[in-house]
């Protein structure tokens, strides 16, 4: 059986006293919700804390001093800044850490490159003999005795010590790559190969400038003699001509070279024995033959080998 509702006019004084309290608490529990929601509400408290003396209260309205309040904190100005302080810091601290980052980046990229570029091998080209002062087989015959010796004339006197010292530099053990003998049919020359194209050597035959390359490699392979002492190997060196076959012998196998070129130079002209590109041969000789104040220079190349 359904209750009758009954009207206000029924109810006593404790009961409308007691609905007045519902409507109240209900009232308050709305606004305290709408308070929770917007994020000014901190603590709902029955009665004031005294630990609480640094946050402002506040009332809600509607409310009364007897009845618990909601108490909202506002935050202070100073606590305002300190923040701000806190947030620039922090975004210094970042930004520092990325430049240093990039600084070490950058830093390692240059010592990979660095490394790369130690790892890598140069590109090799040729470069000009600076050894030699002057063309090998210069000297000069006394008109007294008939005795020949080593023309120190065509030397300037501030590059004496140097050619003295290179003299005595020991001669290396010739190799089976190394030249042993030349033939060169047009001038009817057959003679042995000595390594070095010192004074001494060229008493003995046919010297190798130390440092040229060897028959059939790539470059200059340079070879001189006397033309009117010790043999007269390259007596007719003048008389080549563009075609005549000069032919090298090593301990396995034998190179011909076919004459490319023929020139007289002074003798310090020392730039016709640099390295070439091409297997090259040089063939070099005091001129004019008993007169020797200049060579005689002949270029060939390689055709070919067996």
């Amino acid at each position: 059986m359904v209750a009758k509702q009954r009207s206000i006019d029924d109810l006593t004084v404790d009961e409308l006293r007691q609905l007045l309290i519902e409507k109240r608490r209900s009232t308050r529990r709305d606004r305290l919700e709408f308070f929770r929601r917007t994020g000014r509400v901190i603590v709902v408290a029955p009665d004031p804390q005294p630990g609480i003396s640094n946050a402002r209260t506040e009332v809600v309205p509607g409310e009364t001093a007897a009845e618990p309040a909601v108490v909202v904190r506002k935050p202070r100005q100073r606590m305002k800044l300190w923040d701000g302080l806190l947030l620039l810091v922090e975004v210094a601290a970042v930004i520092g850490i990325v430049l240093v980052l990039l600084s070490g980046v950058s830093m390692l990229g240059e010592i990979n490159q660095e490394a790369i570029s130690a790892w890598q091998m140069p590109t090799l080209t040729p470069t000009p003999i600076i050894s030699a002062v002057v063309l090998p087989s210069g000297h000069s015959i006394s008109a007294v005795d008939g005795k020949a010796t080593f023309n120190n004339d065509e030397i300037p006197e501030h590059l004496r010590p140097l050619v003295q010292a290179q003299a005595e530099i020991p001669i290396p053990t010739p190799g089976v790559e190394q030249a042993t003998r030349i033939q060169i049919p047009a001038i009817s020359v057959y003679a042995p190969v000595v390594q070095g194209d010192g004074w001494e050597q060229l008493r003995r035959g046919v010297g190798q400038h130390i440092g040229s390359a060897n028959p059939g490699q790539k470059g200059n392979l340079v070879l001189s003699a006397h033309n009117d002492i010790y043999g007269e190997i390259f007596r007719d060196l003048d008389q080549l001509k563009v075609g005549d076959q000069v032919i090298i012998y090593t301990q396995q196998k034998q190179y011909t070279y076919i004459v490319s070129n023929s020139q007289v130079v002074m003798p310090t002209q020392v730039d016709v024995m640099a390295p070439s590109s091409n297997a090259t041969l040089t063939l070099i000789s005091c001129y004019p033959r008993l007169v020797d104040n200049r060579r005689i220079v002949i270029s060939a190349e390689l055709q070919s080998s067996q």
